[in-house]
């Protein structure tokens, strides 16, 4: 990866961590809990597109596995791009898209599951506002790419879709 990926990579993932105080980093939670999404704190995470909001339930995203409950706006497109790490996504609440190179899109509505196996190109779109848990088994990073598979920044990957980077958290 780049020195500029593993800086976005680190700062979305450093984000992230702190977007819900009390919880436990980089182990499992000393005591059982739950949240409701009513009680999330919600951030905007670079360089995800500004129409996508995270907030951190379990884990570290800067060192491992972690578990965010995402929410996306309708009409939201997070293009073609690649983890690091394996990605689970149960979605809650909406409609959703995911296209994948070399296979078949996956409509996701409530109650679906998707995975996507470590460093496969993908993209995904709500059509209708989304909910989801998104589980991780490694560190938090995001690769965008062109057509041809090459590595791009996020703001040439979101300007087709009309979207914009968060570039801080709020």
């Amino acid at each position: 990866m780049s020195i500029r990926g593993r800086s976005v990579s680190l700062g979305l993932a450093m984000s992230l961590a702190l977007a819900l105080p009390g919880v436990s980093r980089g182990q499992e939670a000393a005591q059982p809990f739950g949240r409701s999404v009513a009680e999330m704190k919600f951030v905007t995470i670079p360089p995800l597109p500004t129409c996508a909001h995270g907030s951190v339930l379990n884990g570290d995203p800067t060192k491992g596995s972690f578990i965010l409950y995402a929410k996306v706006a309708a009409a939201c497109s997070i293009p073609w791009h690649w983890h690091t790490s394996n990605e689970s996504l149960m979605i809650v609440s909406g409609t959703a898209e995911v296209d994948v190179k070399d296979g078949k899109s996956i409509t996701l509505k409530p109650g679906s599951f998707a995975m996507m196996p470590s460093r496969h190109v993908h993209q995904f779109r709500c059509s209708a506002a989304c909910g989801f848990y998104l589980y991780g088994d490694a560190a938090f990073d995001i690769h965008y790419v062109d057509a041809g598979g090459k590595e791009i920044a996020p703001a040439d990957a979101l300007k087709p879709v009309k979207e914009t980077p968060a570039t801080e958290m709020k």
